[in-house]
């Protein structure tokens, strides 16, 4: 895996064999959706795997990224490629479940301006977390939230203060965008 563009590209990327990365097609296709949003964004990469989303949004202008992940193997990866890119300073990473996470942020007045979550794919995992991520002042009136999934699997048209704006496909993944209406 290579990140495609911005301070780090060309940069090859640690991955484990085990996990699922998104396809550099599908990252490629998130990042043109988001342009310049991203910059000195707050961007949260919820289950994060091998980071590479949450590395390309660093590439490319993010202020600061939360690598959300479950995994301890995943996050001791993660640690060692940020390291070797030199982005460890812009990271903070969280070794915890998604769904814990997302609470104490919430309690934490943390503000995200750009949230990715890429869940195990055929788990229930997108339909508990979208609810969750609609309390509280996690997102604000600007922010987005980008999921992936697969292409086959339709997700909700609204959800709490979530509304779907599009669905984006690409072969078997699909990437859908929710802004928040209040």
């Amino acid at each position: 895996m290579r990140i495609s563009a911005g301070t780090l590209k060309g940069r090859r990327l640690l991955a484990k064999t085990d996990l699922r990365p998104t396809a550099g097609k599908v990252r490629e296709s998130l990042f043109n959706i988001l342009g310049e949003r991203i910059q000195d964004s707050i961007f949260i990469d919820l289950y994060a795997g091998t980071g590479a989303v949450g590395i390309e949004a660093m590439s490319r202008g993010a202020l600061r990224v939360f690598f959300v992940e479950s995994n301890k193997k995943a996050v001791d990866a993660l640690k060692k490629t940020l390291e070797g890119c030199g982005c460890r300073a812009r990271a903070n990473i969280i070794n915890k479940k998604v769904s814990s996470f997302v609470k104490s942020a919430i309690k934490e007045e943390l503000k995200a301006d750009i949230i990715f979550l890429d869940p195990p794919y055929y788990s229930e995992e997108l339909e508990n977390i979208l609810p969750l991520l609609s309390e509280g002042d996690l997102i604000g009136k600007d922010a987005i939230i980008m999921a992936e999934h697969p292409s086959k699997k339709t997700l909700p048209d609204k959800t709490g203060v979530l509304t779907k704006k599009k669905t984006y496909r690409y072969g078997d993944t699909a990437l859908t965008l929710y802004k928040v209406v209040k």
